[in-house]
Order: C-alpha cells, then structure tokens, then sequence
C-alpha cells in the first residue's frame, strides 16, 4: 500500500501537473502552460496528491460559480442555472489508480460545494474518445447523466454529470 497525501496545490506544481495532464491525453484535453495557469487562478478548489517519494501523482482543478472559464462545458452548467461546483479536470498516474485517491480529491470538492451552498457537483466525461475508467469511476459515486453534447468543433463527445451534495 502506498502511502498518500493530499495537500493544496502550488505554483509551483504546475510543471509537474501540466505532465500528469498530457500523459492523460486524449483522455482530458490538452493545456499549454499560460492556459494551465489560467485556469489554475480561476480554481477555488486546486488539490494534488503526492506518494512517498514527494512524487505528484494525482490532482484536480474545481471551480466554482460565475468564473470567465470559457469551456463548453463548464458554460454549459452555468447557462443551466443550478447552484454547483465544477470538476474540470481530475488525473490519476497509473500507479495511483485504485487507490482511492480519487475519491478522496472528490470527497474535497463535495465539501467545497457544501460550504458555498451548491446544490450539486457537476463534470462531464468524454464518450468519444472514449474514457470508461472515468465512466465507471462517476458511477460509483453517484454521478448522473443529465446531457450530452459535442465540443471542440464536434471531436468529442462528452456525457454531462450532476451529483447533490447533500
């Protein structure tokens, strides 16, 4: 079993992170370093998790309501009208999956979402190219489907998630 901490993300692992995101391609989408780090600035919720060695081996970026996030699919919760909070992006290494360190990093924005009086979690995974880790992974915590939609010039195909938070 290895041993994990979660902790607030930094500035400065950002390099690191940006890494983890590419090797997770197509899986989520790619970001350059100016767009990583905008988007890390609009995040009230910006977490990574770490093993034994320091190593980053996980992270997640969450926003909340009324950010200038241009993302389909974050525009798309907010022209919904409901009270959420929004995972953009969680990555896992390899070497983590099973873990339970994405439930944990999720368990974090469940709280977020509490605390700023959201009605729900939401998210969107990727049909096409298809991710069923991912897929399964939200099931298991009790996300549902309430959309699908095509993004990126019809590319991808992405199932739209909401979970309550209470």
């Amino acid at each position: 079993m290895q041993t994990l901490r979660l902790r607030v993300m930094r500035p400065t692992d950002l390099e690191a992170v940006a890494a983890l995101n590419a090797g997770a391609s197509p899986a989520v989408n790619l970001l350059d370093a100016a767009e990583l780090a905008d988007l890390y600035e609009m995040c009230d919720v910006a977490l990574v998790a770490t093993n034994h060695d320091r190593e980053l081996i996980a992270f997640l970026l969450s926003l909340g309501m009324g950010q200038p996030y241009g993302s389909e699919n974050y525009r798309w919760f907010e022209d919904r009208g409901v009270r959420h909070q929004y995972i953009d992006r969680i990555v896992v290494a390899p070497s983590a999956k099973g873990s339970g360190v994405g439930r944990a990093l999720y368990e974090s924005v469940f709280e977020r979402a509490r605390e700023r009086g959201a009605n729900e979690v939401t998210t969107e995974v990727q049909l096409d190219p298809p991710n069923p880790g991912s897929v399964t992974f939200h099931e298991h915590l009790g996300f549902q489907r309430v959309a699908e939609q095509h993004t990126r010039g019809g590319t991808v195909h992405v199932a739209l998630l909401a979970r309550s938070v209470y």
